[in-house]
């Protein structure tokens, strides 16, 4: 948990800083000790955020060659799918509301037949202001916005390197596919028409 002495950052000097890390020096632990030592400034993440009542939406606020940083939107009772990062190191800040994390252990996988089984493994619930380490060795994970939390969520993902495809996991069918991952918005420009409410 960040504490309350936490210095809190604009999202532009949020991400700034973390571009200036040499490469070699963003790491986990880097990384965990800026979130858990830096608390965002709300009104500046407005830019970015975009809610969708059909299901959560990813924005991109800052990507170079080293990570990515992105808001993501949910509404109450939306979730991802399970999903993996393609192996790369990912890191979660609650900004607002509560979020559900269930991780998964990849127990049978055929690349051929493009099946497998899953099993739930370890989950956490995120308050406000909580972050989360996914681990490389065992990053399928499902975030959900539970119905019970009954209130809007907004969390920072940021991802090193950038993730632009992933696969997801599909347990009641025994399969998974690798899917292109798209933006709802990039820089606070809309990338794609939402529908209305």
């Amino acid at each position: 948990m960040i504490s309350n002495s936490a210095t809190q950052l604009a999202i532009s000097d949020w991400v700034n800083h973390l571009a200036s890390v040499p490469e070699r020096e963003f790491t986990q632990q880097n990384v965990h000790d800026f979130i858990t030592g830096h608390s965002l400034d709300l009104d500046s993440l407005k830019p970015y955020l975009r809610f969708s009542h059909e299901h959560y939406t990813r924005n991109l606020i800052f990507r170079n060659e080293v990570f990515e940083c992105l808001a993501l939107c949910w509404e109450i009772g939306q979730s991802s799918p399970i999903h993996d990062h393609h192996g790369q190191t990912g890191w979660i800040y609650l900004a607002t509301g509560k979020l559900f994390v269930q991780n998964y252990r990849i127990e049978e996988r055929d690349s051929v037949c493009r099946t497998c089984r899953v099993v739930p493994t370890s989950s956490a619930e995120l308050g406000v202001h909580g972050d989360a380490l996914v681990d490389k060795e065992e990053e399928v994970h499902k975030v959900s916005n539970l119905g019970r939390y009954n209130q809007r969520a907004i969390s920072l993902h940021v991802y090193s390197k950038p993730v632009s495809t992933c696969e997801i996991y599909l347990p009641e069918k025994g399969t998974y596919q690798e899917v292109s991952l798209a933006c709802t918005s990039e820089f606070g420009r809309l990338t794609c028409e939402l529908p209305s409410a």
